[in-house]
């Protein structure tokens, strides 16, 4: 396989994995907006509450606004660390169980939501949690995976990076203009991933309510199964560039043996 198919073949993995965490990002993004009217699949946001629960001085709306972002954050340091210290030892699992544990989250706000939920405010704030842990989970998955190349959950940042890479284009000496098309490729699908999954979960949670938490539960298991066949064909790829490289290692020592024998003669 040449370099370049190589590539391609990467860009393409990358725009369906990330199209896929994009659009769950977006239907737990525009469910809970819904349900909660909050937004749950970024902390901007809860930064701009922070500072003003701060300066209005009330400690308990502070506190939640602290425990918010600090989920989101957990979240991400989570998945990165399973992903950094597990990669050299079970790849396939460092990947898993990040997203098992984002599938718990959504199982159980759909399933507390459809049966329990009284729309009390304690209930609403810890729910949020749960979901901003969730989706801290999913970032700092995707953006692991791809070198921190790659984030989902939110657009700003994607946005100015894909205006940023567009007027690139317009620099006539600019090199490698191949390089950054691919770029906005991956944002532009990513973008398109979110809005769709946004406008899914709009149309289909005024019948579906909380329920639809567990579809996208099920959305998350299509994400699973993916990356285990990605991760199970790159083993077989390297498996198979070993035993071709045994191979020729091989024929190699086999024809130095035969030179020297016939040297000998």
């Amino acid at each position: 396989m040449n370099t370049a198919s190589r590539e391609n073949r990467k860009l393409n993995d990358k725009i369906k994995f990330g199209m896929m965490s994009a659009f769950t990002a977006g239907m737990v993004n525009v469910s809970s907006l819904v349900l909660f009217f909050s937004f749950t699949s970024n902390i901007t946001g809860h930064f701009a509450i922070l500072a003003n629960e701060l300066a209005n001085g009330n400690i308990f709306k502070i506190a939640i606004a602290l425990l918010w972002i600090s989920l989101y954050f957990t979240g991400s340091f989570f998945s990165n660390f399973l992903i950094r210290n597990g990669a050299t030892t079970n790849k396939y699992l460092s990947h898993s169980v990040p997203i098992v544990l984002e599938i718990i989250c959504l199982v159980a706000v759909g399933l507390y939501g459809h049966y329990v939920y009284a729309e009390t405010l304690i209930e609403t704030e810890i729910l949020v949690a749960v979901l901003l842990f969730a989706m801290g989970l999913q970032n700092g998955l995707t953006a692991s995976i791809a070198s921190f190349g790659l984030k989902t959950t939110h657009l700003t940042g994607l946005t100015t990076d894909l205006a940023i890479h567009l007027s690139m284009l317009f620099k006539k000496d600019m090199a490698n203009k191949e390089n950054i098309r691919n770029r906005m490729k991956l944002m532009g699908s990513i973008a398109l991933g979110y809005l769709i999954g946004g406008a899914v979960a709009g149309k289909i949670i005024h019948y579906a309510h909380f329920m639809v938490f567990i579809y996208i539960s099920v959305a998350m298991i299509v994400i699973m199964v993916y990356d285990w066949s990605k991760t199970f064909s790159i083993k077989e790829m390297y498996k198979r560039q070993r035993q071709r490289q045994r191979a020729i290692f091989t024929t190699t020592d086999e024809q130095d043996v035969l030179g020297k024998k016939y040297a000998q003669s």
